[in-house]
């Protein structure tokens, strides 16, 4: 179940990025005083009374007052005409509302309310989405008062509020939070399995769409970036239905166009969160990037399964050693990701594409695997004898028993003496102990660890 989304819209230099780190709890914005330090998409999650959401920080929306400088060491601005940059005034806040639960309009309380804050309010207050009004950078009780001028913008929420000294923002997540719609009426179930297919611009997602169902359902074009929206198609196959999810490319953080493909990206992230197995497909002429690794962070984030192809096979030069170093190659690189299949195909030839949606459904089946307890005890004890487990300052970690608590993905509790003494190493053995019983491939393991005396109880 995808979480509910907050965009952060509004002009240059009115403290999104502030806001966002205040709201993730991280500093993973470069906040800088310039305007436009923002260059691209910035996504994490954050939790309030309960609930988890993700939050997006968003590029400066600009004003209608012409082309502006570029920052020293930021991509530079595109000088347009003021039709232009209405147009993409419209064009980002428009997507902001499309794809967004939630969106929270950050103005300045000191700077008071300009030109810029109308253009966007203007499309803001008729859509259907809450839209919350964050008067930002009211530190002193003037600005405050200040604050209530936004109200003139017709959006019906204003909240003054500090970004930087953290003031008035609990406040205005009890309103957003408040707006979610409820999980329950978010999305419904189905059946179908769904598989989002993803990767950085021009590696054939489209392509592969295409063959998958055999007619031209998508466009197909080698300019990067021609998909803008995640576009679902249902299929059968062999009788069982499929929604297949086309994807924008993800590109590279800082390389991220504002506007239009800065949404597409929220778009794939959002497509990745509800899909139940992920295509990653990697261009077979440039081999594994830094950003092919980056895409797999993302599914690997959310849990879901996937399958590696190697789209374009066609168009390496091979020997008889090609195909077996390549795979050593994604292996390498995608180290996190050792237990996936990898596919070489050709979504122009068709070579190899009859084996895609057979393993997709394939690694979907391990999502839903269940170990006996039994089972999974004499897994754990088999692995614990082998090669005991770590000590530290004297005291050894010992395993008391496990059990498997859910699936999708498959979750298994271990009970120990202390989870302290659980080294990343360990339980990286624990789960290639499990693999190597029951495979599961190309789907995420979560592994816990909690406290429990030898008698049951649980330590204090």
């Amino acid at each position: 179940m995808r979480k509910p989304i907050v965009a952060l819209v509004g002009r240059p230099n009115v403290g999104k990025s502030t806001l966002f780190n205040r709201l993730v709890g991280e500093r993973l914005a470069v906040v800088h005083e310039a305007p436009g330090t923002t260059r691209d998409r910035l996504q994490a999650d954050s939790e309030w009374n309960g609930i988890t959401f993700t939050v997006v920080d968003t590029g400066g929306i600009e004003t209608l007052e012409g082309p502006r400088q570029a920052v020293h060491g930021a991509t530079p601005l595109v000088s347009v005409g003021p039709d232009e940059i209405l147009r993409q005034v419209r064009a980002q806040a428009e997507m902001a509302i499309a794809e967004a639960d939630a969106v929270i309009l950050v103005t300045d309380a000191a700077a008071g309310l300009t030109a810029a804050d109308e253009d966007v309010a203007d499309i803001l207050r008729r859509s259907r989405k809450p839209v919350f009004v964050a008067a930002n950078k009211a530190d002193s009780p003037s600005r405050r008062l200040a604050a209530v001028d936004f109200y003139a913008l017709g959006l019906d929420s204003v909240y003054p509020i500090s970004a930087l000294h953290g003031t008035g923002i609990g406040d205005l997540l009890d309103a957003v939070v408040a707006s979610f719609p409820p999980q329950a009426e978010e999305e419904e179930e189905t059946e179908a399995v769904k598989i989002a297919i993803v990767g950085r611009p021009n590696v054939g997602k489209s392509a592969l769409l295409n063959r998958l169902l055999g007619h031209e359902r998508a466009i197909v074009s080698p300019i990067p970036g021609t998909t803008r929206d995640a576009i679902d198609t249902v299929m059968n196959w062999e009788g069982r239905p499929v929604i297949l999810i086309d994807t924008a490319g993800i590109r590279r953080r800082g390389r991220i166009e504002r506007g239009v493909e800065q949404y597409s990206v929220l778009r794939a992230l959002r497509a990745i969160q509800r899909a139940d197995v992920a295509l990653l497909l990697i261009d077979a002429t440039e081999g594994v990037t830094a950003q092919d690794a980056h895409i797999a962070g993302f599914i690997l984030d959310e849990a879901k399964s996937v399958v590696v192809l190697v789209n374009k096979w066609d168009l390496k030069k091979k020997d008889p050693r090609t195909m077996d170093e390549f795979g050593q190659h994604v292996r390498l690189e995608l180290k996190f990701l050792d237990y996936v299949p990898v596919l070489f195909i050709s979504a122009k030839t068709g070579q190899r594409v009859d084996q895609v949606l057979p393993t997709a459904l394939q690694v979907y089946e391990s999502r839903a695997l269940r170990i006996s307890t039994g089972e999974l005890n004499r897994i754990v004890q088999a692995a614990t004898a082998q090669h005991a487990p770590p000590s530290k300052a004297g005291k050894r970690l010992r395993f008391y028993y496990a059990t498997q608590a859910s699936v999708d993905p498959p979750t298994f509790v271990f009970f120990v003496n202390d989870p302290k003494l659980v080294h990343f190493s360990y339980e990286r053995y624990l789960e290639n102990a499990l693999r190597a019983a029951y495979s599961f491939p190309g789907t995420p393991l979560r592994l816990i660890f909690r406290a429990r005396e030898r008698n049951g109880s649980r330590q204090q």
